[in-house]
């Protein structure tokens, strides 16, 4: 009789890890093809708060294109019928001779100021600009002293820094006005920029980031001979710049799109940036003849910042991950 074959344990095991391997493989291939019942069911949150962003400026883009009397049907279409670029400029509307089925179209508002629409334009471009620029430059050397100069009072000044964010913005709204009358800056460039150039939260950003930038590297540039005005220019600011990209489409967002402030300090058409401009157009333009010129400015408003937003969306994201990291 044949002697029982005997399996040893070590065999069993290659057995078993042989089927293991091929089950790996099959789970990992389970895991990385399409996302399950429950995954897609986490996301629907997300797919419905996308919709009701995306249906508002859909909303816009068409108006824009639909002739006055097409703007005005009910109900509403969805689609355009006959798209013209009446909204921006309607060679029919004459002021002299008005006609109920024509109205003026955005660039043929505003008369009585130099460029129409445009100046508007160029108002925002240069203040928001300017803020960004100057912001950016003063809060990164601000944030360069707090987080790698040991200066008496440092951690007192960071404190305050971050306790001015907890007050509310509106109650300086009043002294800032005082101050801008005082120094005759109303109605000027200066008056909407020197005020909003000190930004305690890009400093906090930049002092989070800058910790991880080693001190080491600050050290060997003083023992080479640099100064300070250069280390921050030279070392520095190129080491900032995914954070400086980050932070600047917080500023550019917010000043593009500020209105408050301008509001106060603006007393001549000419000085007013877009949204003071689609606020006053709206309230010397009543009724539905106004839609599509109103709802053009505000397209040609919403462009540049999604334009900058795509074109630094990879430093944003890169900027936000690595503030976290500390050296």
């Amino acid at each position: 009789m044949a002697a029982p074959s005997v399996i040893s344990p070590g065999a069993v095991d290659g057995v078993d890890g042989m089927h293991g391997a091929a089950a790996r493989p099959r789970a990992r291939s389970a895991r990385g093809g399409r996302p399950g019942r429950t995954a897609r069911l986490l996301r629907l949150p997300f797919y419905l708060l996308a919709v009701t962003m995306i249906i508002p400026f859909y909303w816009m883009v068409i108006t824009v294109f639909k002739p006055f009397q097409e703007i005005t049907r009910q109900p509403p279409s969805f689609v355009p019928a006959n798209p013209r670029l009446t909204s921006f400029y309607d060679p029919a509307w004459t002021p002299a001779q008005p006609d109920p089925a024509h109205t003026s179209g955005l660039l043929q508002r505003f008369p009585q100021v130099s460029l129409g629409f445009w100046r508007f334009m160029i108002n925002s471009l240069v203040i928001t600009t300017s803020i960004t620029v100057l912001a950016l430059l003063v809060c990164s050397l601000a944030g360069y002293v707090i987080a790698k100069h040991r200066i008496p009072g440092r951690r007192v000044i960071f404190i305050v820094i971050i306790a001015s964010m907890m007050v509310p913005w509106q109650t300086t709204l009043i002294p800032n006005y005082v101050i801008m009358r005082n120094l005759g800056w109303l109605s000027t460039y200066q008056g909407y920029i020197v005020p909003a150039i000190a930004k305690a939260f890009v400093v906090f950003f930049l002092v989070q980031y800058l910790h991880s930038i080693p001190n080491e590297l600050i050290h060997a540039a003083r023992v080479d001979g640099a100064g300070e005005w250069r280390i921050w220019w030279r070392i520095v600011l190129p080491l900032l710049r995914p954070a400086l990209a980050a932070m600047s489409i917080f500023i550019v967002l917010a000043e593009w799109n500020n209105f408050l402030w301008p509001l106060i300090i603006v007393q001549s058409d000419g000085m007013a940036n877009i949204p003071v401009a689609l606020a006053r157009m709206n309230s010397y333009y009543v009724g539905a003849q106004s839609q599509g010129a109103i709802m053009a400015g505000a397209l040609l408003a919403s462009l540049p910042t999604i334009v900058f937003f795509l074109i630094f969306q990879r430093h944003f994201t890169r900027g936000i991950v690595l503030s976290g990291l500390k050296g």
